[in-house]
């Protein structure tokens, strides 16, 4: 369980996050996360990384029952400070950084892959913020990032999920691939990229950050300013409370997204 590190020969690094059932993150495993991918992008051997993940989605974003458990803002306060770390750590990693997802893409898991150079996506994969049935905001910032500005509004107010399908239309997933070959894809275009001069790859990285049209880091601390309040109002703890008392072990996923993107 955790952030698994594994280096290869030729300057490809493969991060591989395993948090059963669901990968929905606890603040221990967010800061983990931050920490494996800024080891991996300060080691000078490594060229590109690839962020994949085990079990049955790629990220269910936040662990909610362990915030409901909080007796005080205290863990909520961390959390947030874990995502913002993790999101930073992949927009920040000196090399280019792939995301290789795979059945859900949710709530943090949004904020992982909208700071990614690259998206490669299993057929299965389904990408959304539920945020809003979670009594929190947040990751629109990297949403935007992934699909049109009407687009994004419709699914932040709705909680409902796209497709790798609809994402690759708009462009934001570089290829859709059969589950068992989306390792190897995204191996494969990892490298390619290492084959080239590593020195120019990272100031590559670097200036395309440079030139980004809005601030990552600050947009989505703004928007995390509204979770707090939203806590402080007691607004939050009643939805949380609700989504804790229903029947499921996901933590922080819907289950059963269709095909268009609609929730079942």
């Amino acid at each position: 369980m955790g952030t698994r590190i594994e280096r290869r020969d030729d300057g490809v690094v493969i991060l591989t996050v395993d948090h059963p059932p669901v990968n929905a993150l606890p603040v221990d495993g967010w800061f983990a996360l931050a920490d494996a991918l800024r080891e991996s992008g300060a080691d000078p051997h490594t060229r590109v990384v690839v962020l994949r993940a085990e079990g049955r989605g790629f990220n269910a974003g936040v662990d909610i029952k362990e915030l409901a458990a909080a007796e005080d803002h205290s863990t909520l306060v961390a959390v947030n400070h874990g995502c913002y770390a993790a999101f930073a750590g992949v927009y920040d990693c000196p090399v280019p950084v792939i995301s290789a997802v795979h059945g859900f893409c949710v709530g943090g898991g949004i904020g992982l892959v909208g700071n990614s150079d690259v998206v490669v996506a299993s057929d299965d994969a389904t990408f959304g913020l539920p945020e809003i049935d979670r009594g929190a905001l947040g990751a629109a910032t990297h949403l935007a990032r992934l699909v049109p500005q009407h687009l994004m509004r419709t699914l932040f107010y709705t909680g409902r999920t796209v497709t790798a399908q609809q994402l690759e239309h708009f462009g934001s997933v570089w290829r859709v691939v059969a589950r068992e070959d989306l390792l190897d894809t995204a191996l494969e275009l990892a490298g390619e990229i290492a084959a080239k001069d590593p020195l120019i790859i990272r100031k590559a990285k670097e200036s395309l950050n440079g030139i980004d049209p809005v601030d990552v880091h600050r947009s989505y601390r703004f928007e995390q300013g509204f979770t707090f309040e939203l806590n402080l109002d007691g607004v939050a703890e009643r939805v949380r409370n609700t989504f804790g008392r229903r029947d499921d072990s996901t933590a922080a996923v819907h289950t059963g997204p269709s095909r268009d993107g609609r929730r079942k």
